[in-house]
């Protein structure tokens, strides 16, 4: 296995370019031309990111989230459902990076085959980071018209909460 995987990226690589000389383009040209684009991408995109990590990390260092979260421990130990994995539940659809952060802590501090450490495993795959990607995205591309994309993509992102506590429920009982 380890042969392979040192060789399938050059032989993709000579898979590109015999595909591009047989269509007459010209590869090296066009390379270069997608990394001027990608270089662009990246210096647009560069101050939402910068506004988005600076935001979520003045969020989580402040407390806030224990704080306004400190209430609903009884009703959550009440259901069974793990209180340490609510902070990571509330942040996942708005930075990737916290609640892997939240992940990892949940996983070195329970352990991976914990019900937290299951059930927060399976809440990083059912969810997404939309806030993150419409902040960040749309405005790197300047779509605007965000009116609908935000509740759909909460909306989702609380379908896919439920999902995971369901799932987990179901398999890990």
């Amino acid at each position: 296995m380890n042969i392979i995987s040192k060789i399938i990226i050059p032989l993709f690589v000579v898979f590109i370019i015999y595909c591009g000389l047989k269509k007459k383009i010209d590869v090296y040209d066009s390379f270069l031309k997608g990394a001027k684009e990608g270089l662009i991408t990246c210096f647009n995109i560069f101050p939402a990111m910068l506004a988005m990590i600076f935001a979520i990390n003045i969020f989580l260092n402040s407390g806030i989230i224990n704080f306004l979260l400190g209430g609903f421990e009884s009703i959550f130990n009440t259901l069974n459902i793990p209180f340490s994995v609510l902070p990571m539940a509330i942040l996942r659809p708005i930075s990737g990076n916290a609640s892997l952060a939240i992940l990892n802590d949940i996983l070195r501090t329970l352990g991976p085959d914990s019900y937290a450490g299951r059930l927060a495993s399976i809440l990083q795959g059912c969810t997404d980071t939309t806030v993150y990607v419409i902040a960040l995205y749309f405005s790197s591309v300047r779509i605007s018209k965000t009116k609908q994309a935000l509740p759909v993509g909460l909306f989702a992102d609380l379908m896919g909460i439920l999902a995971a506590f369901v799932l987990t429920k179901i398999f890990f009982g």
